[in-house]
């Protein structure tokens, strides 16, 4: 109603100041009427005046974008690019480092300023003045990277502080600098500018929100170049490769072009997002409705809640969670009580639920201390101090299915940790109720932050005037299933970015490290095969380099915690490709293969050759001319590696480490980095 009568006092203005005018103009209106109209004139000119000198001053101050703000990492040694937006034919003015450099925007008000190449240093000041003043502070030059992909490179510290959490809450350096793109995606065309972020130096309060892969590369890069850095992380968990492609980096995908036209309908987008969350909210809400944990008159979280007629089952044992091994979706309640000796009752400490198939809410003492929404993050929940009671507390977990098939993961940390390092363990026996059956969640939408495009469009073509040292990339997960495309989607993407950003834009990837159920070798392994393309990218496009983790994932977990090996390993990549050290920065990298009866010889790239001995070398397989692999034996010669089956005599083919957990793979250098999983062609 404001609205509509704001636009009907502004038609009847209009229309009076119109007669008026008409009237006077005609001269068939007394002199008062004329003296009336004239002031009412007056009034309408001298107010339009002053809104059009308002809205003149706003489009003229100036105007920067998201990343060009106090706390900054310029790339040193380059040119510096400043940039902006401000009315059009605007003056705009920098000055930095006794340099003044003045330039007058286009006529669409962009405008930029590029400023001559800084050394390493600072923290240093700039201002920028148009009609108003803006001073940028804390400014440092040094070197930034581009940290990309997905949920891997998006994982933060806060998720792996159960295994470094001593080293990371000692580590402060203001020298490491960290800005995280927010999610966005856009199907028309690329973006000028990101959503809202900022800057933040390291310290131990701020890192928990570092990317955490970004954070042990950043590290390492200081503390072994003594160089700033600055870390600009632009990943979105769960992306493919073709959201971070340009369209005319996507030509040759006319199906992915496709899918990106369908997208252009701002109002598909608009109904598919309002649509596709309602068959969840409506679960949910039925969900909530039906839960006899909620709804009885003790809610089953309380302590006070009499759950002596409950089933008694150990946490690990999945059978209530199957049906005939058919999936099982509703919530489900655990209980167990723990003892809590006097001295540390009432502390702050950790608890640890391990990881959760799918949702939890999870209680101490009828009090939540943490919830989590799906079954990737770890369960690590803080217990505010005064929770803990002596003597008996009750933990109560409210387990939420909505895909089937739920469980507590197995090796996983189960337990309340104190301050002083004593633990209670948790794992055991527990009491167990459903509490409502359900069907599994239908629908779900669209996630339109994955389809092609969108987000090169919002989160990399608004970074193209900053200025990158080069890219650490680790994606790949969900483009397991086509890895007949990989090489082609990567040589775009890298051929797209080195089109903002240069020919020689280094790009640095890490490699899938193992996951799943553990085998020596599979015959068909989509992991596997997706390693081997990353392998024979990083050999055949200029300037990129591969971080291998086949030895640090986990099978129980496709996030990893061991980050620290995967930065290190980054850092040792960029190190020799780009600062140029004379340092080994990959495991043995194979080169070519000679048969010799039915022995296959493997060589390796010279400098990556110096071969680990180990007793009994382990992950290898050999194929006939029927290409059937079967587990070989082999020998490490000095530099070479020999493989052989008694079962085949006529070998033509080795794989390495083929599986999506090629368990006990053990070949490595004297360096201690693990070879990538390779076949011989």
């Amino acid at each position: 109603m404001e609205h509509e009568d704001t636009a009907a006092h502004r038609k009847k203005f209009n229309l009076n100041t119109y007669l008026s005018i008409k009237n006077f103009v005609s001269l068939r209106i007394n002199s008062v009427f004329v003296f009336f109209s004239l002031f009412r004139m007056k009034r309408f000119i001298t107010l339009g005046f002053l809104v059009y000198l308002t809205t003149l001053s706003a489009i003229s101050q100036v105007r920067l974008p998201q990343l060009v703000s106090d706390g900054m990492v310029l790339q040193r040694d380059t040119p510096v690019r400043i940039w902006g937006w401000a009315a059009p034919g605007e003056k705009v003015t920098i000055e930095f480092n006794r340099i003044k450099q003045s330039v007058t925007t286009d006529n669409a008000g962009n405008w930029e300023i590029q400023l001559p190449a800084q050394k390493a240093g600072g923290p240093c000041s700039m201002t920028i003045s148009a009609s108003n003043v803006i001073t940028l502070r804390n400014i440092l030059f040094g070197d930034v990277w581009l940290c990309s992909g997905q949920s891997n490179m998006e994982t933060p510290v806060e998720r792996i502080m159960s295994m470094f959490g001593d080293e990371i809450s000692r580590y402060s350096n203001a020298k490491i600098r960290y800005v995280k793109v927010p999610l966005s995606y856009h199907f028309h065309e690329p973006q000028t500018d990101i959503l809202p972020c900022s800057w933040v130096a390291l310290t131990p309060e701020t890192a928990p929100d570092f990317s955490a892969v970004a954070y042990f590369f950043g590290k390492e890069m200081v503390e072994k170049t003594g160089v700033p850095v600055g870390l600009l992380n632009s990943s979105v968990g769960g992306s493919p490769a073709e959201a971070w492609i340009s369209e005319e980096g996507l030509q040759a995908f006319p199906a992915l072009l496709n899918d990106m036209r369908i997208c252009q309908s701002d109002e598909f987008v608009a109904d598919m997002r309002r649509l596709g969350s309602l068959p969840g909210q409506r679960w949910t809400t039925v969900l909530n409705e039906q839960d006899k944990g909620l709804t009885e008159s003790v809610q089953w979280m309380s302590p006070d809640y009499n759950d002596h007629a409950w089933k008694t089952i150990d946490l690990f044992d999945n059978s209530w969670g199957r049906k005939n091994f058919h999936p099982v979706n509703g919530v489900f309640w655990f209980r167990k009580s723990v003892d809590v000796p006097a001295a540390l009752a009432g502390q702050e400490a950790m608890l640890y639920m391990g990881r959760i198939v799918d949702a939890d809410f999870t209680y101490i003492n009828g009090q939540l201390v943490g919830s989590t929404s799906y079954q990737y993050p770890p369960r690590n929940y803080k217990i505010p101090q005064g929770i803990l009671q002596a003597g008996k507390n009750t933990i109560t977990v409210r387990l939420i299915s909505q895909g089937g098939f739920p469980e507590f993961i197995t090796e996983k940390p189960y337990q309340v940790v104190f301050k002083n390092r004593e633990a209670i363990s948790l794992e055991g026996e527990w009491k167990y109720q459903p509490g409502a059956f359900m069907p599994a969640v239908s629908g779900g939408g669209m996630t339109f932050q994955y389809k092609p495009t969108g987000l090169y469009n919002a989160m990399i073509a608004p970074l193209k005037n900053f200025a990158f040292k080069g890219v650490i990339w680790y994606q790949g997960e969900s483009n397991t299933g086509r890895a007949t495309e990989y090489y082609d989607l990567m040589s775009s993407l890298i051929g797209d970015w080195r089109k903002l950003w240069g020919d020689q834009l280094p790009f640095f990837s890490v490699q899938l490290a193992n996951f799943m159920e553990p085998a020596p070798l599979q015959q068909n392994s989509g992991w596997a095969e997706l390693r081997e393309v990353q392998r024979k990218l990083s050999q055949t496009i200029p300037h990129t380099g591969m971080a291998v983790a086949i030895d640090i994932g986990e099978w129980n977990d496709i996030h990893p915690l061991n980050k620290k090996d995967v930065g290190i390993r980054l850092a040792l990549q960029a190190r020799k490709g780009v600062y140029g050290e004379k340092i080994v920065s990959d495991g043995p990298v194979y080169q070519s293969k000679t048969i010799d009866g039915n022995t296959i010889i493997l060589s390796f790239q010279e400098g990556t050759d110096d071969l680990l001995p180990v007793e009994v070398p382990t992950g290898f397989a050999i194929a006939g001319s029927d290409g059937v692999y079967r587990l070989a034996q082999a020998k490490i010669h000095g530099k070479k590696v020999m493989v052989w089956s008694d079962e085949i005599a006529q070998p033509v083919r080795v794989r390495y480490a083929w599986a999506n957990n090629p368990e006990g793979a053990n070949l490595k250098n004297t360096a201690g980095l693990p070879a990538s999983p390779f076949q011989t062609e």
